[in-house]
């Protein structure tokens, strides 16, 4: 990307692809990525490598759950990643290879694939490696411990060029942004669902006084 292409051309872009209104539970996680993106898209040492293609896509899956309707997610993350000059499409396509090929090693053949999608010397780190290292194992492990699992990616780290400490950290607040997201989308559909019940007994209220 051009060192001229600011944070307010991203933004500008973003919104020419993606000209509706996101609502406040999903806004957050949309400025994060935009501008994550967006910064990620000036580092010269970062290369969105397969690790990369998983935790965008886990990520944005995990904290768009519910999303109405449902056919905006995908304009919605293709207009993320198009302001920034990033390919969706291929982006999931990469991630969806990565998971299927996860599922299909025993786990010490696991271990060595995943030391093959170690970050090379000197590129960039980012978050979402950290997370498309937990997704990984998460489709390729028989552990159903999600603290087990956590700390499997952390102790990885290393043999994958990923600074342990900082994959602990993010992995830590993914896991409590995925638990608060959980609960607000749970709450968000009760309300909706009373809302709808409360509706229909009006509806069926009014429809029973006209007939009478």
């Amino acid at each position: 990307m051009a060192e001229r292409h600011t944070i307010a051309d991203s933004k500008r872009a973003f919104h020419q692809a993606f000209p509706h209104v996101i609502a406040p539970l999903y806004r957050r996680i949309a400025d994060e990525l935009l501008v994550e993106l967006h910064l990620l898209s000036h580092q010269a040492a970062f290369q969105a490598n397969n690790l990369f293609a998983v935790g965008l896509t886990t990520v944005f899956k995990r904290f768009t759950q519910g999303y109405r309707p449902v056919e905006h997610p995908a304009a919605l993350l293709s207009a993320l990643c198009s302001s920034n000059g990033f390919d969706a499409e291929q982006l999931k396509q990469t991630a969806q290879q990565c998971l299927q090929d996860a599922k299909g090693h025993s786990d010490d053949a696991s271990q060595s694939w995943l030391k093959e999608q170690s970050l090379r010397d000197g590129s960039h780190y980012s978050r979402l490696m950290a997370v498309g290292l937990l997704a990984l194992l998460e489709g390729s492990s028989d552990e159903s411990d999600a603290e087990a699992l956590r700390q499997q990616a952390i102790d990885l780290s290393p043999d994958l060029g990923l600074p342990a400490e900082r994959v602990e950290k993010d992995l830590t607040v993914f896991s409590s942004n995925s638990e608060r997201m959980e609960q607000a989308v749970e709450l968000m559909q009760e309300t909706l669902a009373a809302e709808r019940r409360k509706k229909e007994k009006r509806l069926a209220e009014a429809t029973q006084g006209s007939a009478s």
